[in-house]
């Protein structure tokens, strides 16, 4: 028998669902389209962190913050009025914490949680998208992309990346560093570097564990 197969999203904060995509209407690689009497908004990320609820959204294929309005949307933390404050937004709206784009036709695609991104000189890297990219050389297994910080910059992005079996001793930092250069946009280049190493930590459910990589990038202990 036929078994369709499609992406959803949504948070505990939503009860719990945000977006849907259609049986009839398919598409790989999407969080779908908003619920029925939910609107989305991408907004633009200040320097700061920070986002502007009244100002229009982003242009169509922009990156920036999913804003979430609809009936599903709770009303705040129970007793945490400060926790509610920094989520909830003028007019109803709710700051998901996720790095998006949305097409033309309304599809949502995330690239990464807002306090993940990587801040060099004002721009904002999202490390699951140079991860991603890593993953499509061919001796790279795998890969996680952490924050080194710089008196300068701010923030440069640095690689920890695992090799496909049998080019343990052949992959090179530099060349990590290189693929890098040659397939992103400028301020995303990891100019801080890239690491080889045998495994990533990660959850059961397959998440990096990137605080136990800059613990150990940092002089901590390896724990995984």
């Amino acid at each position: 028998p036929y078994l369709p197969i499609k992406q959803a999203w949504g948070m505990s904060e939503l009860s719990p669902l945000g977006t849907m995509t259609p049986d009839d209407r398919r598409r790989g690689g999407t969080l779908g389209l908003a619920c029925p009497s939910t609107e989305l908004k991408v907004a633009a990320i200040d320097d700061e962190g920070g986002v502007d609820p009244a100002a229009p959204g982003l242009p169509r294929g922009e990156q920036g913050e999913l804003l979430i309005r609809g009936p599903q949307v709770m009303q705040g933390y129970l007793n945490a009025p400060e926790k509610t404050a920094e989520c909830m937004l003028a007019d109803g709206w709710l700051r998901t914490g996720d790095v998006v784009t949305m097409d033309e036709d309304g599809y949502v695609f995330i690239a990464d949680r807002l306090k993940e991104l990587i801040k060099y000189k004002g721009h904002q890297v999202a490390p699951a998208e140079l991860e991603d990219l890593l993953r499509t050389h061919p001796k790279i297994a795998d890969a996680a992309v952490i924050p080194v910080e710089d008196e300068l910059a701010g923030q440069l992005p640095r690689a920890y990346v695992v090799p496909n079996p049998g080019h343990e001793a052949s992959l090179a930092e530099a060349e990590v560093v290189q693929f890098v250069d040659a397939n992103a946009s400028a301020f995303k280049k990891l100019r801080g570097g890239a690491v080889v190493i045998d495994a990533i930590p990660k959850t059961g459910s397959g998440k990096i564990l990137r605080r136990l990589v800059i613990r150990h990038d940092r002089g901590g202990p390896r724990l995984w």
